[in-house]
């Protein structure tokens, strides 16, 4: 078999069923195999970075790892960017290139670049493919690297002599990876030395991030929490794990998290971290991050133990393993429910006093707040929701209370700016049975505007609500809370002094309706609050790829907003 077609097969054999694709010089036989299955549907984006954001779509929402492919160079080049976020947010991902001919590998050939290098930073593995027989048990590693332990990005980076080699391929070919250990798992001394921990506590929480998604473990969480009545905060990463409407639990907390969760965790006297790092969006100024408070850490990475934050007690574990233990443990050794009836209240007290979703200035005109409520009112949540990066993606979960993993979807380690769109397109087709609607700001979603195109050629009629303001809004905020409102190349509208808005309206540039007519879209412009849910409503019963762009007020900020080298208690709430 020549070696393009002996990698489709070995795709086959891995369960893929879709692959995001860009071609190229170097990738054009891999391309040309595609072409000889039935069982790999190629998806072709406008960019390759619409090709990694896709297959993160995929990914996230399924827990599967994602496909994506592109030619060497700048193709590969491309792809660097989404690779880096995967790594990131620990998302499942292979991401296959197409390389020039090894005789021609570092004599600075047509689209040479070093891929296998310029990945080593951000992926489990790279691979450079110098030997076409290798190429099924390449594969097989690269999958099993990717899904294991602490998931994450896989570069394999094939020249084109070996995609165009001729040989008998041995698919039976095992992995060998002896630096890939099992699982951890927590021994139950350190489990009951948790449990102990618990017990002598006041005031605990839970801090549950995205490693209980990525371990399908929400469950166990919810079992064990619920079990000693423990309060859940969740990083975004962790948002859905638990329901956030419990009267105990506190949503997610960070820098623009709820206002209990961020006084809560301040508060405590013990944090169980569980499947997360320490991430300083989370943290604010580590030193301040809840000061009183013993941390335990469990966390299948053990290099996030005392990386960002001090634990006084880290275990190496696989975290649906320590959870179920946990629970085992506490059964077996009859250990009774602490009483947190007052450190309950007092979380109940600051839910009431600052409830989610999170309270709205009243406006005369739509506020982008405003808009996300209205999307979450209509759809009566059933909805999985990706976003662009900004304001919106922040406003988001603050405005569309999440309960369920795997629906709020969102670039949050690299906060890449470009991803909603194409990581919608990635979602919906993992998940056709869905609706699937990209939050968008106009900045972030021009990024990858393109991939409109791809939306209606391979028929994913997935919805964008395109929260428009005419500014890089998260910027603008920093620049009106830290540098006195000095605007430096933060305003999208075409004439700086006439900025648009919902009395403005001529002013408003660019026309995205037009731009939805030129890819085929359905559209929809909404500037009238009166008229707002009627239009979520046209959006969300559309059959088609359809965009409703919402003119909101411009100078709305996120808040709560905990600043840059602050903490909990310099947590800002009114404008």
């Amino acid at each position: 078999m020549k070696g393009a077609d002996v990698l489709v097969k070995c795709l086959e054999n891995a369960g893929v069923d879709t692959v995001f694709a860009y071609p190229g010089g170097q990738s054009i036989d891999l391309h040309n195999a595609f072409t000889r299955t039935n069982k790999i549907r190629v998806i072709l984006p406008r960019h390759e970075q619409g090709c990694g954001f896709m297959a993160q779509g995929y990914a996230r929402s399924t827990g599967k790892v994602g496909v994506c492919m592109a030619t060497s160079g700048p193709g590969a080049m491309n792809l660097l960017t989404t690779i880096a976020d995967a790594y990131m947010d620990s998302v499942p991902m292979v991401a296959i290139t197409g390389q020039v001919f090894q005789k021609l590998i570092g004599k600075s050939a047509f689209q040479e670049t070093d891929v296998f290098g310029m990945t080593l930073p951000i992926v489990k593995h790279s691979y450079l493919v110098l030997r076409a027989e290798d190429l099924p048990q390449i594969v097989k590693e690269a999958f099993l690297i990717a899904k294991s332990g602490r998931p994450g990005p896989v570069v394999i980076d094939i020249p084109k002599d070996v995609q165009q080699k001729f040989f008998v391929p041995d698919f039976d070919a095992k992995p060998d990876l002896p630096g890939l250990p099992p699982a951890p798992k927590a021994s139950d001394g350190q489990l009951m030395e948790v449990l102990d921990m618990l017990c002598k506590s006041e005031r605990p929480v839970i801090y549950a991030g995205g490693g209980i998604v990525s371990a399908g473990a929400e469950k166990l969480l919810d079992e064990f929490s619920e079990m000693f009545g423990i309060p859940v905060a969740t990083s975004l990463m962790g948002i859905g794990c638990v329901d956030p409407r419990k009267p105990k639990n506190l949503y997610w907390f960070g820098m623009h998290g709820t206002y209990a969760g961020n006084k809560a965790v301040y508060a405590s006297d013990l944090v169980l971290a569980l499947g997360t790092r320490f991430s300083d969006r989370v943290t604010g100024v580590v030193s301040k991050f809840a000061p009183k408070a013993k941390i335990v850490q469990i966390d299948i990475d053990v290099a996030e133990q005392d990386k960002n934050v001090a634990v006084d007690l880290g275990v190496n574990s696989e975290i649906s393993y320590a959870l179920e233990r946990l629970i085992s443990l506490a059964k077996k050794n009859k250990i009774a429910k602490p009483d947190f009836s007052a450190w309950l209240k007092y979380i109940g007290e600051i839910k009431a006093k600052f409830p989610y979703p999170f309270a709205r200035t009243v406006r005369k005109n739509i506020t982008a707040q405003d808009a996300i409520a209205a999307l979450a009112k209509v759809s009566r949540g059933e909805v999985i929701v990706t976003t662009g990066v900004g304001q919106h993606q922040m406003w988001t979960p603050q405005n569309f209370i999440f309960d369920k993993p795997r629906q709020f979807i969102s670039s949050l380690g690299s906060g890449t700016m470009g991803f909603g769109l194409p990581a919608a397109l990635g979602v919906k087709v993992a998940l056709p049975g869905k609706t699937v609607v990209d939050i968008d700001g106009d900045g972030s979603f021009q990024m990858n505007i393109q991939e409109m195109a791809t939306a209606v050629a391979e028929k994913i009629p997935v919805k964008v609500m395109l929260i428009n303001n005419q500014f890089l809004g998260m910027v603008m905020q920093w620049e009106d809370i830290l540098y006195n409102g000095t605007r430096a190349n933060t305003i999208l509208s075409v004439d700086p002094n006439n900025i648009g808005g919902p009395e403005n309206l001529k002013a408003i540039y660019p026309d995205y309706c037009k731009i939805a007519e030129g890819y085929s879209w359905k559209s929809a412009r909404v500037y009238k609050k009166s008229e707002l849910e009627a239009a979520v409503k046209k959006m969300l019963d559309a059959k088609e790829p359809y965009l409703l762009e919402v003119i909101v007020e411009h100078d709305e900020h996120v808040l709560p907003f905990i600043p840059p080298g602050k903490s909990a208690e310099e947590i800002i709430i009114t404008k």
